[in-house]
């Protein structure tokens, strides 16, 4: 392995990470001794100071860690301080969809409903404000039910949740359709 695919390999590792990384670990990841990963290291903080990179890697104690370069903090505050119009994945939508027309209701029942695991589009909408707890379900795991906010109306353009437009459940709809189809032929 060369110095610079210790290089990469160092940077991917910090990156992936999110958080310090000890350099024992970081050693332990590329094979090496803990003096020859602190070299690479050193050169890796080295070439993103000399480059005036946007991002930095800086030492905790014994540690790496990977973060916006001080000089372009501002930048990065001004991004998350404006109002962003959050997007909403297709997957986030059904959750979505399934949590409004069926609240209060437990991530098991979503997933039920759904087929597929719902844990990150249910933490996701937790995060937007979209979806809150409204309590436990009263049964052993006491799992936690969920349900829509205000925010969810807002964001919808919704006054309440009687004001969400209803659909007929599938079995009523063919009901309807079948009873229609037959007073056709009647008259």
């Amino acid at each position: 392995m060369t110095i610079a695919d210790m290089e990469n390999a160092v940077e991917a590792i910090l990156f992936a990470a999110g958080e310090e990384v000890k350099l024992s670990d970081i050693a332990l990841s590329l094979g090496q001794d803990e003096k020859t990963t602190r070299t690479v290291v050193e050169n890796l903080i080295d070439r993103y100071d000399s480059e005036k990179r946007g991002i930095a890697v800086i030492r905790v104690e014994d540690a790496y860690q990977m973060c916006t370069r001080e000089d372009y903090y501002d930048y990065v505050k001004t991004l998350y301080s404006s109002p962003v119009r959050r997007t909403l994945s297709q997957p986030m939508l059904e959750t979505l969809a399934i949590i409004a027309y069926k609240q209060p209701i437990t991530r098991g029942a979503i997933e039920e409903i759904r087929g597929v695991n719902a844990d990150r589009a249910v933490s996701k909408l937790v995060e937007f404000g979209l979806v809150e707890e409204k309590g436990r379900l009263s049964v052993p795991g006491r799992p936690i039910l969920f349900g829509i906010t205000d925010e969810f109306l807002k964001y919808f353009g919704y006054e309440s949740c009687a004001s969400m437009p209803v659909r007929p459940e599938p079995d009523e709809q063919l009901r309807l359709e079948a009873i229609n189809e037959i007073d056709g032929k009647k008259a």
